[in-house]
């Protein structure tokens, strides 16, 4: 059994800006299911939101993330963060991170703020279209030199082992983590009093996602399982502009494509989105993605059309050189013709319940990232907030695990855990069943729990998803532990949770749109909040 002051779960941005800060104050475990850089933030193409400019204020960006929030932002913790954001940029800056620069027309240098939907200023900070990959890669490199950090890769994170499941009675706390070693092929258990999950979304939930394989809300799982509260997983995002080809079904075409003066069309060539909000284009990604959906379903087209081409070749060509070149290998030449694009899933607007430190109900344990519900996005993500928000809450996360659990004082260190059982499993010969309940999962939250709901849709989705759950669960314990297995596990205990919270949600507000209750609650929007007991 290893012990350890800290226990990150996940290698994205708030995994490894926790991990570096986290690194003054005692030794860490950066737990990783794949190699390090497979994380969302590899996948950030956009950039991360910042008052930067004198022409823009904090007000305007808290106002801009209060309205795409649809109400239901908690505008204590949007202020906070917002306010925060420099001194958290500034940090990523001297960290290595290098940001696009522009040179003035006096000749002076600055960095090039780009603008994406539903931002009233110019605020993005990015380095081209690969910002998530330029962050991953400067602050991995200082976690690899740093020496007070075990970087654990192809280690999935099981389960948290806490007070109550060993039967003690007083207030449910973390005592260690349940951990399986692929390469070694068996099951790890680390103590320590102070886990922080930071696994990013759940992408994988569904059938079509910009996200990358890992996404499969492990995180909002084990958190669930432990106890702890889950806010608002009614609010999936769907990225409006996802590439429609059947070689690249998951990449991503940025919004600052049209935050640079892309317009969508349809196949006439013709723009259809100031027909839905003023705002055309650059409306809120939950306005742009109902749109989308709504012109192929009265067109019968399979997509829209993401059209750049009016811009000067050169400028696309060094804007955007990782969307250009990825479409051009398919065939799709941006600076001349239209880009295909359909919406999928994108983004986790909520998650393990937390405050402004991304601390949970269950003492020492945090969540910070899209893993969290900080009520930074409401029910609806402004974009390129996400970053930001791993970036201001793992440093506010440290300062607080410091203060609630200094050195000294955690008693639980004291307390048995128990090894890793196996018991009577088996060996798991057949993969074939996994692959089906997954393939399973993914096209019924596709059909049912989609961009547009109703409540026959959600109830049929919740009566198949209980079924699965007794055969997963069934199968969990009759075979040895493989990370398929339990990637599916988390997967299917993820997507229950969106079920019942969308179900529990009587009104459309924000990413949640049902046809049986298509306004809003006069009354005013409140939290859905889930707790296993």
């Amino acid at each position: 059994m290893t012990r350890y002051d800290f226990i990150v779960v996940g290698s994205g941005i708030a995994g490894l800006t926790f991990a570096l800060h986290a690194a003054k104050h005692g030794n860490v475990a950066i737990v990783t299911k794949r190699n390090a850089d497979d994380a969302n933030t590899s996948w950030a193409q956009g950039g991360i939101s910042c008052v930067w400019s004198p022409e823009d204020t904090f007000e305007k960006h808290i106002s801009d993330t209060l309205i795409a929030g649809a109400g239901l932002c908690h505008e204590d913790v949007v202020r906070t963060i917002v306010e925060e954001a420099p001194a958290a940029i500034q940090w990523l800056i001297d960290s290595g991170v290098k940001f696009d620069r522009r040179v003035r027309e006096d000749g002076c240098e600055e960095y090039d703020l780009g603008r994406e939907g539903g931002h009233s200023k110019r605020r993005i900070l990015h380095a081209r279209d690969t910002t998530g990959r330029e962050i991953e890669e400067k602050l991995l490199d200082r976690v690899r030199k740093e020496k007070r950090i075990d970087l654990l890769e192809h280690h999935f994170a099981i389960d948290i082992i806490t007070t109550g499941k060993l039967g003690y009675i007083a207030q449910e706390r973390c005592l260690g983590l349940y951990v399986f070693d692929e390469a070694g092929n068996e099951v790890l258990t680390l103590r320590s009093d102070r886990i922080i999950l930071c696994t990013g979304g759940s992408g994988r939930v569904y059938q079509y996602t910009t996200n990358p394989k890992v996404a499969t809300g492990d995180g909002v799982a084990m958190a669930w399982r432990a106890g702890a509260e889950i806010a608002n997983m009614e609010f999936t995002q769907f990225h409006p502009t996802c590439l429609y080809h059947p070689q690249l079904k998951s990449f991503l075409i940025s919004e600052a494509v049209r935050g640079e003066g892309g317009r969508l069309v349809g196949k006439d060539g013709k723009t259809f989105m100031e027909r839905y909000d003023p705002r055309g284009s650059l409306a809120p990604r939950d306005i742009v993605a109902r749109a989308i959906d709504s012109e192929i379903k009265r067109t019968g087209g399979p997509c829209v059309f993401l059209d750049i081409s009016h811009k000067d070749r050169d400028f696309v060509i060094k804007r955007f050189p990782n969307i250009y070149e990825t479409c051009l290998s398919v065939g799709i030449d941006a600076t001349r013709e239209p880009i295909p694009v359909v919406p999928a899933a994108h983004y986790q607007c909520g998650g393990v319940r937390t405050d402004l430190n991304g601390a949970t109900n269950v003492l020492g344990l945090y969540a910070v990232g899209e893993v969290a519900c900080t009520g930074l996005h409401g029910a609806n993500r402004l974009a390129s907030n996400s970053l930001l928000e791993g970036a201001v809450v793992a440093r506010r996360a440290v300062g607080h695990a410091i203060q609630t659990l200094p050195p000294g004082l955690r008693d639980v260190n004291k307390i048995k855990l128990p090894e890793w059982e196996s018991g009577e499993a088996l060996d798991l010969d057949e993969l074939v069943v996994i692959f089906h309940n997954w393939d399973e999962i993914r096209r019924l939250m596709w059909d049912y729990v989609s961009i547009v709901r109703t409540s026959k849709r959600l109830q049929r989705a919740a009566t198949r998803l209980r079924n699965l759950q007794r055969e997963v669960q069934e199968f969990y314990w009759n075979f040895k532990i493989r990370a398929e297995l339990l990637e599916l596990r988390n997967l299917l205990d993820t997507a229950s949770l969106m079920v019942e919270s969308a179900i529990r949600r009587r009104e459309s507000r924000g990413l949640h749109c049902t046809l049986d209750y298509p306004e809003s609650d006069p009354e005013g929007p409140e939290d859905t909040v889930l707790r296993r007991y």
